[in-house]
């Protein structure tokens, strides 16, 4: 690659002093080094700049998420491509790529060097980007619901009215909130969230907002409650419906007042305060019932957002999947890079009562009892690997049903994975060969 007589002259140089005093000179430059398994090893200042992310923070990553990967073919190459920064905002860049070897001559290591690309259009300093359609302010789907929630959030964050956002457990209602905060004009200030159904009725008071000392046993000293902390930001209200009726008025003047008087306190604090709350009830309902003021309700629900649950959005448990998997490969723990298709047809089916949480929950038990990387059915929480059997079963083994029992769990097992035999078999058990020759069998 050098001239025989600069090789030669090379050799007196620390190899490692030499490498320091390149890196230094190209500090400014956005470049970065990856071993064969895509892990980031170093990157320069100029990359951490381009992309807004901090030392620490950026080496953990993955480059697959990033569109940092490189295609080890030993071929010098420049190619374009899109890069993701730390707000998942989308670059436009030139990567040109070399390669690094080792004793046996196998390719180990990839050098980038990116180089942001210009619309001729604009001025010269202006990098194209767009954001990443996908991650909106950390809430990952590509669902045309969710799209349309991402547009109402996005609206009802240029105003200051308050927001009720609705939707079942584990489907990211803090994370629509705090989008909210992020987005609006309030966002240098403070964002703080409280579960209003976690605390009795006067810990809540006191937690909401704040009590004098003196207030009760053991109030030794005036506390500042949440209202007074989250002044001039946003204040997160989760599961507003199980707020106790004798809060709701407290509630209901500050939304009307803008003021509120501390417990024990004689005098009222002004505060300014924007509210998002969030319930997986019906505030009608509860209204109905009488555990819920109608005029609180009205006040709250000002901007109303409802979250689809995540079985009326299949389409984002693919990319949820692999959007968990690849934070946890970040660990360095286990390193996922496939998932089984009979593990994948289990997820795809499943009802997901539990929402996104329960599918973070379920990547991170396979990333517990699993090892490979390979992702596989028995690395599933059981209640996934148990075909959902007919009352009449009684939750009896194969070997001890009927024949008109074991032909109902085949045909069951046949309509669950469309028809798929290697699924079917696995569900019950069975081998590909049991499992057709007793569907022969049973006619089926």
């Amino acid at each position: 690659m050098f001239p025989q007589h600069f090789s030669d002259w090379l050799q007196q140089f620390v190899p490692l002093e030499l490498y320091q005093a390149l890196f230094a000179l190209l500090a400014d430059k956005p470049w970065y080094v990856v071993d064969k398994y895509q892990q980031v090893k170093y990157c320069s200042p100029g990359l951490l700049q381009l992309l807004g992310y901090e030392t620490d923070e950026f080496l953990v990553q993955r480059v697959a998420p990033l569109g940092l990967e490189l295609d080890f073919k030993g071929l010098k190459t420049t190619s374009s491509a899109t890069v993701s920064n730390a707000e998942g905002i989308s670059i436009s860049v030139a990567k040109t790529t070399s390669w690094l070897s080792g004793q046996d001559a196998e390719i180990i290591a990839g050098i980038c060097l990116l180089t942001p690309r210009v619309d001729s259009s604009k001025e010269p300093s202006k990098t194209i980007h767009k954001p990443n359609k996908d991650n909106f302010h950390g809430i990952i789907s590509r669902s045309p619901a969710m799209h349309a929630v991402f547009q109402i959030i996005e609206n009802a964050a240029a105003t200051t009215a308050t927001v009720l956002v609705r939707g079942e457990s584990g489907s990211g209602k803090e994370l629509v909130a705090r989008a909210i905060h992020q987005l609006s004009t309030r966002n240098s200030g403070p964002f703080l969230a409280i579960n209003c159904a976690a605390l009795s009725s006067s810990l809540l008071e006191s937690e909401l907002f704040g009590h004098v000392r003196g207030a009760f046993t053991g109030a030794v000293k005036d506390h500042s409650g949440l209202f007074q902390r989250a002044n001039g930001g946003t204040l997160f209200l989760d599961e507003v419906a199980e707020l106790p009726l004798e809060l709701q008025a407290k509630l209901l003047r500050v939304l009307q007042e803008r003021n509120y008087i501390p417990v024990g306190g004689d005098r009222s604090i002004n505060v300014d305060v924007r509210i998002v709350a969030a319930t997986h009830r019906s505030l009608r309902e509860q209204v109905r019932l009488g555990e819920f003021r109608e005029d609180l309700m009205y006040r709250l629900r000002v901007v109303p957002i409802f979250i689809p649950p995540l079985r009326e959005r299949r389409e984002d448990i693919n990319l949820l999947l692999w959007h968990f998997i690849r934070l946890h490969n970040a660990e360095n723990f286990r390193r996922i890079e496939k998932i089984d298709p009979a593990a994948m047809q289990i997820l795809l089916d499943y009802a997901w009562p539990g929402n996104v949480r329960e599918l973070h929950n379920v990547v991170e038990y396979a990333f517990a009892v699993g090892r490979g990387t390979v992702l596989r059915s028995a690395e599933l929480p059981p209640e996934f690997r148990e075909l959902p059997r007919s009352p009449e079963l009684d939750d009896k083994p194969l070997a001890l049903l009927s024949p008109e029992q074991e032909a109902d769990a085949i045909r069951a097992a046949l309509s669950r994975y469309q028809g798929k035999l290697n699924l079917a078999a696995n569900a019950l058990g069975m081998s590909r060969a049991t499992f057709w020759r007793k569907r022969k069998l049973y006619g089926l």
